[in-house]
């Protein structure tokens, strides 16, 4: 499907320029941007994965990672191909590095994909495993089927997106999960060729200028990014700009893609960022990708209670109530149900048939 894209201008140099993301990728005819997906076809800018999917999948909705948006619920997951950073230890890196197009082996538009979930009975969707900023006008223009049949969107993102493209992408979302990647413009430069700034000014808009719900992820690089400056640094951005509800994941690393050389990260390393963000005054800190049934557990930061007892992406004790914690009547923010959902940790792939198919 050829569809023309948003966020672009003409040179005057007879050149087109994108302004999605901060790359700002400047293209003579049939040149792709750095996303790969963004094409000058005819002097007009092309989205080339549009209604074309790397493929389908309901996962726990904690798998995301969201722990404060309705917990034990399934998602519809899917994403296309491309990314618009360059991360060395990408661990999708099969789909968001893939120039090949014959991976999108699914076809679905928007339309069909909000009524697949539905007859799936998936509360959400979450546009995943490659980042959303780049099919921002296929995921927005999801977005509005969903919602019109009553389904939440989740965008999963390194949040590398302009100004000018972030008002209508981030207007379509009920959550997000942002990757901060690390804490050092250094990192960011050499390590995802992208630029930190960026990324914390999306936080601050999401924050302070949106409603949607969002959470924050860190993946931890033995050696890279794991350092308890860096880490006290970032958590004491984060308490100052953004406040301490905003739920804080710390995610292992495992080798993979350009960096096979370093070693999965210990579970210590993610127990001790914990505790310095804790330390910071950051309420709901979280680990994940290991087994730390402690640490993927919600607290009540007034009493100290468990409220939500997770094992890996299974739900245990639940006590929550219209976002209240039952022991003390502490607010806890999020999206919770009353009753939580049971959809476990089973992940299961799924077909979207075509219109013409049904």
């Amino acid at each position: 499907m050829s569809y023309i894209g948003r966020y672009w201008n003409k040179t005057d140099g007879g050149r087109l320029q994108c302004h999605l993301c901060p790359r700002l990728c400047t293209l003579s005819e049939g040149q792709r941007g750095f996303c790969f997906v963004r094409q000058n076809i005819d002097d007009q800018m092309v989205l080339t994965t549009y209604g074309r999917s790397s493929g389908f999948c309901l996962d726990p909705v904690e798998k995301k990672p969201l722990n404060h948006f309705l917990p034990g619920t399934s998602t519809l997951s899917f994403g296309t191909a491309g990314c618009n950073l360059g991360c060395k230890f990408c661990q999708n890196w099969d789909i968001s590095k893939s120039k090949e197009f014959d991976r999108l082996t699914e076809e679905a538009s928007p339309q069909r994909i909000a009524q697949a979930a539905r007859q799936l009975k998936a509360p959400s969707i979450a546009f995943t495993y490659n980042d959303p900023v780049i099919f921002a006008e296929y995921a927005v223009d999801t977005a509005i089927e969903c919602h019109k049949l009553g389904i939440k969107t989740i965008a999963v993102t390194a949040g590398y997106i302009t100004p000018e493209a972030r008002g209508e992408f981030y207007q379509h979302m009920d959550a997000a999960n942002v990757d901060l990647k690390g804490f050092t413009e250094d990192f960011y430069n050499k390590i995802t060729l992208s630029h930190l700034q960026p990324v914390l000014d999306t936080l601050v808009y999401l924050k302070k200028e949106t409603k949607v719900w969002f959470e924050i992820t860190n993946l931890m690089i033995p050696g890279l990014n794991d350092r308890k400056e860096e880490t006290s640094d970032m958590c004491q951005w984060i308490a100052d700009n953004l406040g301490p509800d905003v739920p804080l994941h710390f995610t292992a690393f495992h080798p993979d893609y350009k960096m096979i050389d370093r070693p999965p990260t210990p579970v210590n390393t993610l127990q001790e960022a914990r505790e310095i963000a804790l330390s910071k005054g950051l309420h709901y800190v979280y680990t994940g990708n290991v087994h730390d049934t402690k640490g993927s557990s919600t607290y009540c930061p007034n009493c100290q209670k468990l409220l939500i007892d997770r094992d890996w992406f299974v739900l245990g004790e639940y006590h929550l109530k219209n976002n209240t914690c039952d022991f003390c009547g502490c607010k806890i923010p999020g999206v919770f149900e009353t009753i939580p959902g049971h959809w476990g940790a089973k992940r299961v792939p799924v077909t979207i048939r075509s219109e013409e198919s049904l």
